[in-house]
């Protein structure tokens, strides 16, 4: 008697937890307080928009802004002599034919990327433009003061964040700028280094709260990160070939379509004030695939291509 008390009373107990997680997951700002961010963009130009012009140099970020997108995308590195450089890869090989790290050249020394640019989420699609420098991210905040950015961090070095974090409150753009790592131990330093920027997911909090979203306690648990960046999967192996090898398996790749792209979690997160980024849009269909599995936002090489897509498909009003 005493062991099926204790079972109808272990079954009572799941069935209020499953109850009060699935009635939280709907209605978040019960326990949690939601987010006020100073930005709501749809609209993000990947590497700043490295389709259509030379990914990262100041021809790019200035064709992005003119094609109206809502946040610029790049990435730093620092160089021999202590400057912030846009630039999306360590060596250099990729982007200029020179076999070098951007760590062990003086910025005046830096190469020019090459005439003719393969684009990283566009296999077989190549960008040219005038521009081929490479720009300061001060730079870019002095000629975009109020546009919304996401920088990532892509060295694990102290004084890189340091530096990224100075230049930020030196512009006044604390609210407007996100910033994060793949990395945690990279993430941990930014928040640290300044708890006023907000923050993306690292690639270990995301599987976290993956995990937590599939346990049911995603809705007790409070969140730091205000950005979620994630791939569109359906891009894997077609118009993104992965260095990984474990993305290269289809199984892996439909296995995490399933598991990451659930609307119900997207949803979850919008209420309680996160963004949902994916990446990277470069056809009309992956653009309509994203918005329709929940997405506030998209990332694309191809800021003219969303902008048209998103004056055909007006979306409705963001709310806050």
């Amino acid at each position: 008697m005493d062991a099926l008390c204790l079972i109808l009373l272990f079954c009572l107990a799941v069935a209020v937890y499953v109850v009060c997680s699935l009635y939280l997951l709907h209605n978040p700002c019960i326990l949690h307080k939601r987010k006020r961010l100073d930005f709501h963009c749809r609209h993000i130009s990947h590497r700043g928009g490295s389709g259509e012009k030379i990914e990262n140099t100041m021809e790019a970020f200035t064709h992005a802004v003119a094609a109206c997108t809502e946040m610029l995308e790049m990435d730093c590195h620092l160089t021999l002599d202590g400057c912030v450089v846009v630039s999306h890869d360590k060596n250099l090989l990729r982007q200029t034919g020179c076999d070098k790290t951007i760590s062990s050249l003086r910025f005046q020394d830096l190469p020019h990327y090459k005439e003719r640019l393969e684009v990283t989420f566009y296999v077989g699609h190549y960008s040219t433009g005038k521009d081929r420098e490479f720009v300061l991210l001060e730079d870019v905040f002095k000629k975009f003061p109020n546009m919304p950015m996401m920088i990532e961090i892509k060295e694990n070095n102290d004084l890189l964040i340091k530096k990224v974090s100075c230049l930020v409150k030196q512009y006044g753009r604390e609210r407007i700028t996100v910033w994060g790592s793949e990395e945690s131990e990279i993430m941990s330093k930014c928040q640290k280094q300044n708890p006023s920027i907000p923050y993306l997911f690292s690639m270990k909090r995301g599987i976290l709260l993956l995990l937590l979203f599939y346990t049911g306690l995603l809705p007790f648990v409070p969140l730091g990160e205000s950005v979620l960046l994630f791939y569109l999967p359906r891009v894997i192996n077609r118009t993104y070939i992965p260095e990984e090898s474990y993305l290269k398996n289809r199984f892996v790749v439909y296995l995490l379509q399933k598991l990451t792209m659930r609307k119900s979690l997207f949803d979850h997160l919008i209420k309680r004030g996160l963004q949902v980024q994916l990446f990277v849009c470069n056809e009309e269909s992956d653009i309509e695939a994203a918005f329709a599995a929940g997405a506030t936002g998209v990332l694309t090489d191809y800021p003219t291509l969303l902008s048209n897509y998103l004056k055909k498909h007006p979306l409705p009003p963001a709310c806050y």
